[in-house]
């Protein structure tokens, strides 16, 4: 009775990263990477030491509200967990908002800040929640040109100094839905002292920020989205009372329990319209835009921290007279689910690429029409790899998977928000085929795949050509087909955005796989690309009958 199984450990999140410093070496000039790495390092150590240590201790602690003082006064105070009261403390000091903005590394100042983040975040509860936020009100209030607004809110959302800087929460899911935000209830109403917001917000996350951007209609307006405003929200006064706001109760979550998700009332809020009366759900799009990035991202530093901790316990858990690793059933498992990590890895980044880009003013049109695309794409795509690789990883480790004070379960249950926050799957699927209306969008993506597929030599990946060469004609005939009838198109659009996203994946990870064959950095990507092609990236079938779908929902 004396055996103790060792807990799996990580490293330095930077050096044990082969996929992350292949993707640097690649993509950063040579001097900005160079001039990097010590930020870089630093951050993975915090993020496999100090941070994920400190992850394990604070697991029970989740944020409390507190309605009433002892007195009767109605307070609404949320205290969030310790880890997140640093967590927020690092976010300013190390810029994972603020790099973006600084512009300091030009068109790479996306590529920047997602890498500061992706080092650090899997051990911070879901901090990316406000950050994310933070950083798409930043956005929309820069692209909106409410100088006013720039002027009071911009310099505390990019601060560096925790006493200054702000977060932001995203209200608009409402009772009546989260996805079709053209139904929202909440009504602007004028007053003497300015536009006064009522109503009832469902499901607003990072409720402890200090602004918030928000959906309301303002009085006489129109139904639908057309009607809606987009409305600037400072969540208390300067004495530190809430502003017409009523926190009815935390969400009991399945996952991101740390993150103060709240239900609110909204009782004479005041408020200020960013950019005119109307539009509102059109002007929200820069925001979504950031966010959809942020939560590519997060599935994968989800996904890199599940397998780091599984390969690592592979390399301790002895079952029937040999290591995990040893056994050619296990390694199979984790070899696939490292496939799918490094697509997701290549997708994420690749948006992230995009967008900054387009805000340092260098993109071409095609890379815009792009952008366009990839958002929802990567946003939808790698959503699910993260569900299904956290899911399996809980697996790997058995029993120990599914109790929750080994930390593994907390990486399922988390992962399950990147397919639903910020547009579910299908909602996404939808959003690629708006994309693709506009003309050149399609011709941009083909480009961007077959550009990719060209670079490759190596014999090794031809079956990666191959297949992802295959999708691609599949997708274009499937699309143009489908045109034709509405249904159709609907009904598939889930398959034929996952068949484009993974497609893409194959395309970009062939690619590095190419660069790095060539660069001296081995053959492991190469296996990657192999593998992930043998899992399968066209999707789209032919033959799929509605009235079968019908019977069978």
């Amino acid at each position: 009775m004396s055996f103790f199984q060792d807990p799996p450990r990580l490293g330095n999140q930077h050096d044990d990263d082969t996929l992350l410093q292949s993707y640097l070496a690649r993509t950063l000039p040579e001097d900005l990477h160079r001039s990097l790495k010590d930020e870089l390092r630093e951050l993975g150590d915090l993020g496999g030491g100090y941070f994920y240590q400190f992850q394990l201790r604070d697991r029970l602690n989740e944020p409390e509200l507190t309605q009433w003082d002892a007195w009767g006064q109605r307070i609404d105070h949320i205290e969030v967990s310790p880890l997140w009261k640093e967590a927020e403390i690092l976010a300013a000091k190390r810029g994972l908002v603020a790099t973006a903005y600084e512009q300091k590394s030009a068109e790479f100042s996306r590529v920047h800040q997602f890498v500061l983040n992706y080092l650090v975040q899997a051990s911070l509860d879901v901090h990316s929640c406000p950050l994310a936020m933070t950083d798409g009100a930043a956005r929309s209030l820069l692209n909106l040109g409410n100088q006013e607004l720039i002027d009071r809110a911009l310099p505390h959302l990019t601060s560096r100094d925790p006493a200054s800087f702000w977060t932001s929460g995203q209200w608009m899911t409402e009772r009546t839905g989260g996805s079709d935000v053209g139904l929202t209830q909440t009504v602007a109403r004028q007053s003497p002292e300015g536009w006064r917001l009522s109503g009832t917000k469902w499901f607003t996350s990072a409720t402890t920020a200090q602004i918030a951007l928000t959906l309301a209609r303002p009085e006489g307006n129109g139904p639908g989205g057309k009607g809606l405003a987009i409305f600037y929200v400072e969540t208390r006064d300067a004495a530190g009372k809430l502003n017409g706001i009523q926190i009815n109760r935390l969400k009991d979550k399945f996952g991101t329990r740390k993150v103060p998700t709240a239900e609110l009332t909204l009782d004479g809020t005041l408020a200020t319209p960013v950019a005119g009366l109307t539009d509102g759900i059109k002007n929200m799009a820069w925001m979504l835009n950031v966010t959809r990035t942020w939560n590519a991202m997060g599935s994968a530093w989800s996904m890199r921290r599940a397998m780091a901790l599984a390969r690592d316990y592979a390399q301790r858990r002895v079952q029937f007279g040999a290591k995990l690793m040893e056994k050619p059933l296990h390694v199979d498992t984790l070899a696939g689910l490292e496939a799918e990590f490094q697509a997701g890895f290549m997708l994420a980044f690749r948006a992230v690429e995009l967008l900054g880009r387009m805000e340092a003013k260098v993109a071409s049109e095609q890379e815009l029409l792009l952008q366009r695309l990839v958002t929802p794409l990567a946003k939808l795509t790698t959503g699910r790899q993260a569900v299904h690789v956290t899911s399996e990883v809980s697996e790997a480790f058995g029993g120990a998977g599914y109790v929750e004070d080994t930390g593994i379960p907390r990486l399922q249950a988390d992962s399950q928000v990147l397919s639903i926050w910020e547009g579910t799957t299908n909602v996404l699927s939808l959003d690629a085929l708006r994309a693709l209306a506009k003309e050149g969008t399609l011709k941009a993506f083909f480009h961007e795949v077959e550009g990719r597929l060209a670079k490759v030599r190596d014999s090794g990946l031809q079956p990666c050509v191959d297949a992802a060469s295959g999708a691609l004609e599949h997708a274009r005939a499937w699309v143009f087909g489908a045109m034709e009838n509405p249904a159709t198109m609907e009904a598939g659009a889930r398959r034929f955005s996952l068949t484009l996203g993974r497609t893409l994946e194959l395309a970009l990870l062939s690619d590095h796989a190419q660069w790095c064959l060539d660069n001296g950095h081995g053959p492991r990507n190469r296996a990657a690309a192999r593998r992930f092609a043998q899992h399968g990236v066209d999707l789209i079938r032919d033959e799929m009958d509605l009235g079968d779908a019908r019977l069978l929902s």
